[in-house]
């Protein structure tokens, strides 16, 4: 078998930075590591990319290990690869985020991995440099959520308002008037009221939405009308303009 001289090889490993939504709370998926070094550490889950599969593969393998799930929404984020990120040997990460809601699949989580939700303020010390993926994780959402209907991935396919305010307050790590937040999104016409109500939280109930997935593709700059400094927000992670 042919090589290429004097180069020296290296691990090429793929992490998955879990988002989750529980109807009140944006949430980080976690596990224990199970093997030194930092074993019994909160970690990201992730392994390495395996003979005859690509990095992508290697990212849905590893998230349908731990879900159980296949066809969830993952995107790739960005490629680590500082030589000293990982202390055993010169190991490259490419890292992924993915978008499911956790009431959903929350009884199809994998034991063996011992998973447990965190809230995003309350995330625990994590090994190596994966808060650094967490947090361009969370930045690329952000700016990716005020163009696309990419929050909705974390919904049920029927939802309510306040669940909605909930959401993106979450990810932008913000308060939004409830009033001022229903007018706005309502005035989008982006939303189909259902008859039935979620009476989970009140007596009174809130209305069941479900998102007009065509009028949405054609008018889908509706949904920047509430989403808080969009100027600032809509910038990648290098600072430079998206072109989304």
């Amino acid at each position: 078998m042919r090589g290429y001289s004097g180069q020296q090889r290296l691990l090429l490993a793929a992490d998955c930075i879990i988002f989750g939504f529980d109807g009140r709370d944006i949430k980080l998926l976690l596990i224990q590591r199970g093997f030194e070094p930092a074993r019994g550490k909160w970690s990201l889950m992730g392994g390495f990319v395996q003979p005859g599969e690509s990095a992508d593969e290697s990212a849905h393998r590893i998230l349908r290990q731990l879900t159980g799930l296949d066809g969830v929404y993952m995107e790739q984020l960005h490629t680590f690869s500082v030589p000293d990120r990982d202390p055993v040997e010169r190991t490259v990460s490419v890292a992924y985020f993915a978008l499911i809601d956790i009431n959903k699949y929350q009884q199809q989580l994998s034991d063996e991995y011992h998973a447990e939700w965190f809230h995003l303020k309350k995330i625990p010390e994590l090994i190596f440099d994966h808060r650094q993926m967490v947090e361009m994780a969370r930045k690329r959402l952000q700016y990716k959520a005020a163009l696309h209907p990419l929050l909705f991935e974390l919904l049920p396919e029927k939802f309510t308002i306040p669940q909605l305010m909930h959401l993106y307050e979450g990810i932008y790590d913000t308060t939004f008037d409830k009033r001022n937040f229903s007018r706005k999104l309502l005035s989008t016409g982006l939303l189909i009221k259902q008859d039935e109500k979620d009476k989970s939280s009140s007596r009174k109930g809130a209305y069941y939405y479900i998102l007009d997935q065509q009028r949405y593709a054609r008018n889908f700059q509706s949904f920047l009308h509430f989403i808080p400094n969009p100027d600032h927000l809509l910038r990648d992670d290098t600072g430079a303009p998206s072109r989304l």
